[in-house]
């Protein structure tokens, strides 16, 4: 018996060695791809910053108006738009979309129906902006009457961060334990003050992982505002029914001029975008780390 069993163990040890062997070469392989994708970035970061920081620096292109001269103005227009683009992306679109995925993961019925939406939403997560753009064109420019202010293109945002929202909002849901709904239901607390009381804290994490995501999408996006009515030139700060710029604009319309010194002030307005998005990133990530350590 026991001469059978050192028999085995010598069978299983080269498996293991093996099965390890082979965890080690993927390991160095998905380390490869990580360090790939850095160098990548830092190289994009590097070539940027060497052409736009100086332009960057210079006094007033954070406050000033745009200029058609590539080394005076400043880009505060853009960023005012943007700024209020992704506030009213995450007023409208974060509510809707968090909403939406509740309904389908706690409340929707397992019908043809429902598995019909969810398929549907699914693949919206992968249709192109500039769809979204001839959709906000259709209905907030024309139908509602809105024309090219920035509410027209922040609703058309919205739509276009509501499929990423409702997606990541509904798999960080379902990654909460059943066990957590059924000690609930013990007690005899409702469905809904189940889910408000801990299902939804309980997945608020994950869910802002997808408002990072579209949220920065929506930002960066420059082929549905430019469908929408965005221009390339304002000497004043927009409101809601106004004309409006957008950083992703300033961008294409610096890159597109010929004279040298607009490349300059291009790289520089990504810098502003940069930073504006990890800014928007940093508090998301802030409040997605406190709700990790409340529960």
């Amino acid at each position: 018996m026991t001469t059978s069993t050192s028999e085995d163990s010598q069978e299983f040890t080269p498996n293991i060695e093996k099965r390890e062997a082979i965890g080690k070469i993927f390991e160095y392989i998905f380390l490869l791809g990580l360090l790939i994708g850095l160098f990548v970035l830092a190289l994009l970061i590097f070539d940027i910053g060497k052409d736009g920081l100086a332009r960057f620096l210079t006094p007033g292109f954070l406050t000033e108006t745009p200029s058609r001269f590539p080394n005076q103005g400043g880009v505060l227009p853009a960023i005012v738009s943007s700024l209020l683009l992704g506030l009213i992306v995450i007023l409208v679109a974060v509510p809707i979309g968090v909403g939406a995925a509740l309904y389908l993961e706690e409340y929707a019925p397992k019908t043809w129906w429902s598995t019909l939406i969810e398929i549907n939403i699914s693949n919206l997560a992968g249709v192109p902006s500039i769809v979204y753009g001839l959709l906000g064109l259709g209905v907030f420019n024309y139908l509602l009457g809105f024309g090219p202010a920035l509410i027209s293109g922040a609703l058309t945002l919205s739509l276009l961060s509501l499929p990423v929202i409702i997606v990541t909002s509904r798999e960080a849901i379902r990654a909460v334990p059943d066990s957590l709904r059924h000690a609930s239901y013990g007690l005899g607390i409702t469905k809904w003050q189940t889910v408000s009381n801990h299902v939804l804290p309980y997945a608020v994490p994950g869910i802002l992982t997808g408002v990072i995501i579209s949220v920065s999408r929506a930002i960066g996006d420059a082929a549905c505002l430019i469908v929408v009515g965005a221009v390339s030139f304002l000497t004043f700060n927009p409101g809601l029914f106004q004309r409006f710029m957008a950083l992703p604009i300033q961008i294409y319309s610096y890159i597109t001029r010929p004279e040298p010194g607009f490349a300059n002030a291009a790289a520089a307005t990504i810098i502003v975008l940069l930073l504006v998005i990890l800014a928007l990133n940093g508090i998301a990530i802030y409040i997605r780390q406190r709700y990790s350590v409340l529960n």
